[in-house]
C-alpha cells in the first residue's frame, strides 16, 4: 500500500537522524537550556529577522496551541478562528479544556478575512450584555489553512490591521509552515509572518522532523513567563536537546525550504494529472495537501494501492478525498500514482 494520507508518517530526514545519533551519548544540561536549543533560536531569529524575538520548542502542534493560547489570554477571553481551524475541529477541545472559548467564524476555504473579525469585535462592543459573554482577545489562523489555501500579504495585513485596532493578538499555526511559504504564488516570507503576527510557530513534525515545533514570540509580553505555561502544561522536553537539534539541522543550510518545496512541486504533478483527467477539486490548493473530487468507483480502484485521507460525499456517487505529499515523498510514488490515475 502506497499511503498519500498524511505529511508526517515517515520519521525524519536523514540529516536531522544522523545529528541526533551522534548526540546519543551527550550530556547537556535539560529543558532547552543546551547549546543546540540556543544555537537553533539563534538560527531562527536569523531567518525571521527577528532579533528581539523569544524561541521556545515544544513537542507537538496541539500541546502547541493550547499552551501558546492559553499563556496569552485572560480567562475571560476566547479565540476567533475559521470554522474548520484545527483547534476548532481537531484538537480534542484542547483549549476549552483550558477554559477559553474557541469563537469560530464561517469559512468555506479555510481561511477567515479582517471583515469577518471586525464584524465578531463590533457585534461584542455592541452587545449591553457583552460582560456576559467571551469576549474575543485573539485570531488563529492557519498558513497554509487546513485545506491548502493561503493569505496572500495583503490579507495578512488586513487582518493585522483589525487586530490593531480591538486590542486582539494575531497567532499563526504554522504546522506546515514551510508547505505554504514554498508554494507557488505565495507572496509571503518568513519574516513578514514574523513581523506580522505576535506569536506563530515553525512546524517541524509534518516538515522533516522525528518531532517538535518552534514558537516565535515578537510579543514581549506574551514572551515573560511562557517557559512556565510550557512547564504546567507539559511541553518542557527533559531532554530539549532533542529539538533543538533537528531545529539546528533544518534551519543550518536552508534544509527546511528545500525540503518544503520538494513536497509542494511532488504535489503538483498529481494535481496537474487528475486535472488532466476532468477531475474537480474542493480547494484550490497550491501546497501539499490536494482534495480531488473523484467518482467512488475510480477511487474504490486507486484504494486498492493506495491510501488516502476520506473528506466528504458529493451527491451519491463522489467523493472528496485528501492527498498529502511530503518532504519525503518519492518519484516512483508520485509516478505509479499518476500512471494508474491516467489508465481510469
Amino acid at each position: 500500500m502506497i499511503r498519500f494520507e498524511s505529511d508526517y508518517e515517515e520519521g525524519c530526514h536523514p540529516q536531522l537522524m544522523e545529528a541526533l545519533e551522534r548526540s546519543n551519548l551527550e550530556q547537556t544540561p535539560g529543558y532547552g537550556e543546551d547549546e543546540y536549543c540556543k544555537k537553533a533560536a539563534e538560527a531562527i531569529r536569523r531567518v525571521c529577522g527577528a532579533p528581539e524575538a523569544a524561541v521556545h520548542f515544544l513537542v507537538g502542534g496541539t500541546q502547541t496551541n493550547m499552551t501558546v493560547i492559553a499563556s496569552a489570554l485572560k480567562s475571560y477571553e476566547g479565540v476567533l478562528c475559521a470554522s474548520s481551524g484545527h483547534i476548532n475541529v481537531h484538537e480534542t477541545g484542547a483549549v476549552e479544556y483550558t477554559g477559553h472559548k474557541v469563537l469560530a467564524l464561517d469559512s468555506h476555504d479555510g481561511k477567515i478575512s479582517a471583515r469577518q473579525v471586525e464584524e465578531a469585535c463590533r457585534l461584542h462592543e455592541s452587545d449591553p450584555d457583552m460582560e456576559h459573554t467571551v469576549k474575543p482577545g485573539m485570531v488563529y489562523i492557519s498558513f497554509p489553512s487546513e485545506y491548502g489555501t493561503l493569505y496572500s500579504g495583503s490579507e495578512l495585513k488586513a487582518l493585522r490591521a483589525v487586530c490593531n485596532k480591538y486590542h486582539l493578538l494575531l497567532y499563526v499555526d504554522g504546522a506546515r509552515l514551510g508547505y505554504g511559504l514554498m508554494a507557488e504564488g505565495n507572496d509571503l516570507s518568513l519574516a513578514d509572518i514574523s513581523a506580522m503576527s505576535d506569536v506563530f510557530y515553525i512546524g517541524g513534525t509534518k516538515v522533516g522532523a522525528l518531532f517538535g515545533e518552534a514558537v516565535v514570540i515578537n510579543n514581549r509580553f506574551l514572551a515573560d513567563g511562557f517557559r512556565y505555561h510550557m512547564k504546567q502544561k507539559g511541553g518542557m522536553l527533559a531532554k530539549g536537546r532533542l529539538l533543538g537539534i533537528q531545529f539546528l539541522q533544518l534551519f543550518s543550510d536552508g534544509l527546511y525550504f528545500r525540503i518544503s518545496e520538494h513536497a509542494d512541486v511532488q504535489a503538483m504533478k498529481i494535481k496537474e494529472a487528475l486535472k488532466g483527467k476532468g477531475y474537480d477539486f474542493a480547494f484550490d490548493s497550491p501546497t501539499n495537501q490536494q482534495f480531488p473530487v473523484l467518482p467512488d468507483g475510480h477511487l474504490k480502484k486507486l484504494e486498492e494501492k493506495y491510501s488516502f485521507s476520506f473528506r466528504n460525499k458529493v451527491g451519491n456517487d463522489r467523493s472528496v478525498i485528501r492527498i498529502c505529499t511530503s518532504w519525503a515523498t518519492h518519484d516512483d510514488a508520485i509516478t505509479s500514482l499518476i500512471s494508474d490515475i491516467s489508465a481510469l
